[in-house]
């Protein structure tokens, strides 16, 4: 094992240019994701993307076993740092540390090289502005076994630190995209794609239309909905029944519903 660096210093500059990453600006032009927590780097490296490097505060650790981590990233050509507990308190952006965070090469896939399913199920995302929201759809389309997720109009990059913590490192285990609404209703025109919209002015019930072909899920946010766009352009508008004084599901949650009675249906 290669005896790693060990940073003392938040002046550090490997410590500055891993705090500039929580600007989105700066990970979309360096194309790197910044992950936190020890079982998100797991997944991360499991799914195949390329780490870059690791700091670790072994005074975080829950288990010594965990130390098997640096390792895994070393065999995979990452650079790793050992940092010491105030340096780490500096780089944490969670509440409760768990003495880890690293980088991985990442960024969203362009739509022509998205794989499809024989039966392709796929969910849209316009203007999903809350970074916890988009993670964990991106968590239950990962459980769900859709196909990929696309951020349309994206509000948020997939890159955020939090989009990437909500999704509890789905991010790396499934395709994403992010496109503008027009190149994203061509690509699902061009794969023959049947359109339902989410909105809760439609007269449709969720469970009425028939999920088994190729589908997509197109969801906006919590304050406006859809834009006009889409609703235009959809083969079907569907509506989630609502019962109480509250007119909507968190975005998540109806993505949840939708998701899985696209699934329901299907098995």
């Amino acid at each position: 094992m290669i005896v790693p660096m060990i940073i003392t210093s938040p002046h550090n500059p490997k410590v500055k240019a891993l705090l500039a990453l929580r600007e989105r600006r700066t990970r979309e032009t360096a194309r790197l994701a910044l992950v936190e927590g020890y079982e998100e780097l797991q997944l991360a490296l499991m799914s195949g993307t390329r780490p870059v490097e690791l700091f670790y505060a072994p005074a975080y650790f829950s288990t010594e076993a965990q130390r098997a981590l640096i390792e895994r990233f070393q065999a995979r050509g990452a650079a790793c740092y050992e940092v010491s507990p105030r340096v780490f308190d500096k780089l944490a952006y969670r509440e409760h540390p768990d003495g880890w965070i690293g980088t991985f090469a990442f960024q969203p896939s362009p739509l022509m090289r998205l794989r499809l399913s024989d039966a392709p199920f796929v969910v849209l995302c316009e203007g999903v502005e809350k970074p916890g929201n988009l993670g964990a759809i991106l968590r239950t389309a990962e459980a769900a076994g859709v196909d990929a997720v696309i951020a349309c109009d994206p509000r948020t990059d997939w890159t955020n630190p939090n989009v990437i913590r909500a999704s509890k490192g789905a991010l790396f285990a499934l395709q994403v995209a992010a496109a503008s609404n027009q190149e994203a209703l061509a690509w699902l025109r061009q794969h023959e794609m049947r359109l339902i919209v989410a909105t809760p002015s439609a007269s449709v019930r969720y469970t009425a239309p028939d999920y088994r072909n190729g589908v997509a899920l197109a969801l906006g946010t919590e304050k406006h909905g859809l834009s006009s766009f889409w609703l235009a352009n959809a083969d079907q508008a569907v509506a989630i029944p609502m019962f109480g004084t509250v007119n909507s599901l968190n975005v998540s949650a109806a993505a949840a519903l939708l998701i899985y009675e696209v699934v329901r249906q299907r098995t």
